[in-house]
C-alpha cells in the first residue's frame, strides 16, 4: 500500500466525521505505517497554505489552535507553519514578525498512536477554519514605509511601557505610562505631517489582536477605546477571539503596545484591589460548596472592574487625543481618519453592536474606575 493511500484512508476515516471512534481508526492506520509520516507532514503544510488563502495569518492560526486544542497542537502547527514558509509567496514585515515569534520547540515525542491522534485533531481544526477578511500587506522592501528610515520612537515607547508594567510603585507606573502616551500622540502626528508634506502612497492597513477570555467583552471595549484614541478602528470577532484593528502602520503599532500594557496594568491593579477588599481568590476549588459564593463574587467583581476600567480609560484617552491636536492639524488627521473609515467599511460592510453583560458589582466598578484614573495614560496635568 502506498503512503499516499494510507494518508487518504486515514483522512477519509477521521477528518470529516468528528467522533472519537473515527479518530482512533484514522490514528491506527497512520501509526501502523511509519513510511506515511512525510506525506502526512506534506498534507499538513497544504492545510496551512489553504488557511492563508482563506485570510488567516500565522498568529491567527496559532491563537485558534491554542484556544481550541492543547499545547502539543500549538507546537505541531508551529512546526508546520515554519516548514511551509519557504514555499510561500513573499509577505510583509508583520507576517515575518509573526513567523519569528512561533514556538521553536517541536512537539514532544510520544508513541505513534498518540502522535497521529494529535495530528488528526489539528488537521480537523485546520480543515474547518472559516474564511476571514484578507489583510494582505506589501512584501518587505516594496511598500512606501520601507523607503524611509524607521523611527526609533516606538522603541522608546515600548521601553517606557515595559518599565511601567514591571515597577512596583504606582506613581512611577503613572509617570511612565503618561510619557508613553505623550510619545504615541506625538509620533502619530509626526507621521501624519510627514505623509502630508511628502505623499508616499501609504494606505491604511489592518492587524488582528487577540482578545482572550475571561472577561473578553470588557477587554474588547478597552481595545476599541485604545484604537479610537490612536486614529484606528477596531472590529471584534467574539467567536474567534480577536479584534481586527484598521489604521496606518505606526498607529497600529501604538495600539498593540498600549493595549497590551494597559491589560497588564489593569490585572495588577485588579489583584491589588481584590486583596484590599477581601474578594476571594479566583483559584477557588470548583467543587468546594462553601466557596461557590466566593467564586461568583470574584467573577462579578472582575467583570465589573474591567468594564469600568475600559470605560474610564476610553474617556481619558479620547480627551488626551483631542488635547494633542491643533487646528492646523485637523485637515491632515481628518483625511487619514476618512481613509481608515473607508478601509474598515470595505473590510466589514456589516457590523453589530454588543452591550456589556454581567456588570453588577458596585465595588468592582468603583475600583476599576479608580485604577483607570491611576493609569495616567494621557498627558500631564491629570485629565478631568
Amino acid at each position: 500500500m502506498s503512503t499516499s493511500s494510507t494518508v487518504d484512508r486515514a483522512f477519509r476515516t477521521a477528518l470529516h466525521d468528528a467522533t472519537d471512534e473515527t479518530l482512533d481508526a484514522g490514528a491506527s492506520l497512520l501509526a501502523a505505517d511509519p513510511a506515511a509520516d512525510a506525506e502526512l507532514d506534506r498534507r499538513g503544510q497544504e492545510f496551512v497554505a489553504a488557511a492563508w488563502r482563506r485570510g488567516w495569518q500565522p498568529a491567527d492560526v496559532v491563537r485558534i489552535v491554542r484556544r481550541e486544542l492543547d499545547e502539543v497542537h500549538v507546537r505541531l502547527v508551529s512546526a508546520l507553519i515554519r516548514a511551509q514558509a519557504p514555499h510561500d509567496r513573499p509577505r510583509g514585515p508583520r507576517w515575518k514578525a509573526q513567523l519569528a515569534g512561533l514556538t521553536a520547540e517541536d512537539a514532544p515525542r510520544t508513541d505513534r498512536f498518540s502522535c497521529a491522534t494529535a495530528v488528526l485533531e489539528l488537521y480537523r481544526l485546520l480543515l474547518r477554519l472559516p474564511v476571514l477578511e484578507p489583510l494582505d500587506e506589501a512584501p518587505a522592501g516594496t511598500g512606501p514605509r520601507d523607503r524611509r528610515p524607521e523611527s526609533r520612537m516606538l522603541g522608546r515607547i515600548r521601553a517606557l511601557l515595559a518599565k511601567a508594567e514591571a515597577t512596583g510603585f504606582p506613581q512611577e507606573a503613572e509617570a511612565l505610562s503618561a510619557k508613553a502616551q505623550e510619545l504615541m500622540a506625538r509620533h502619530s502626528i509626526d507621521e501624519a505631517l510627514l505623509a502630508a508634506q511628502a505623499p508616499s502612497g501609504e494606505t491604511p492597513g489592518a492587524c488582528r489582536i487577540g482578545v482572550e477570555p475571561p472577561y473578553e467583552q470588557a477587554k474588547a471595549v478597552l481595545l476599541d477605546a485604545v484604537a479610537g484614541a490612536n486614529h484606528c478602528r477596531a472590529v471584534w470577532n467574539e467567536s474567534l477571539g480577536f479584534s481586527t484593528v484598521v489604521g496606518f502602520a505606526s498607529d497600529l503599532e501604538a495600539v498593540e503596545l498600549l493595549y497590551t500594557s494597559l491589560l497588564v496594568q489593569a490585572t495588577t491593579a485588579m489583584t491589588r484591589a481584590e486583596a484590599a477588599l477581601g474578594v476571594p481568590p479566583a483559584r477557588a476549588e470548583p467543587r468546594a460548596r462553601g466557596r461557590a459564593g466566593g467564586r461568583k463574587r470574584t467573577k462579578t467583581f472582575r467583570q465589573s472592574f474591567l468594564a469600568a476600567y475600559a470605560h474610564r480609560v476610553g474617556t481619558r484617552l479620547a480627551a488626551a487625543a483631542e488635547s494633542r491636536v491643533d487646528d492646523d492639524l485637523l485637515p491632515v488627521l481628518a483625511s487619514r481618519e476618512a481613509a481608515v473609515a473607508d478601509r474598515a467599511d470595505r473590510l466589514f460592510p456589516e457590523t453589530t453592536t454588543t452591550r456589556l453583560r454581567g456588570v453588577s458589582d458596585a465595588a468592582g466598578w468603583e475600583e476599576g474606575t479608580r485604577a483607570a484614573d491611576d493609569a495616567r495614560v494621557g498627558r500631564r496635568p491629570p485629565l478631568p
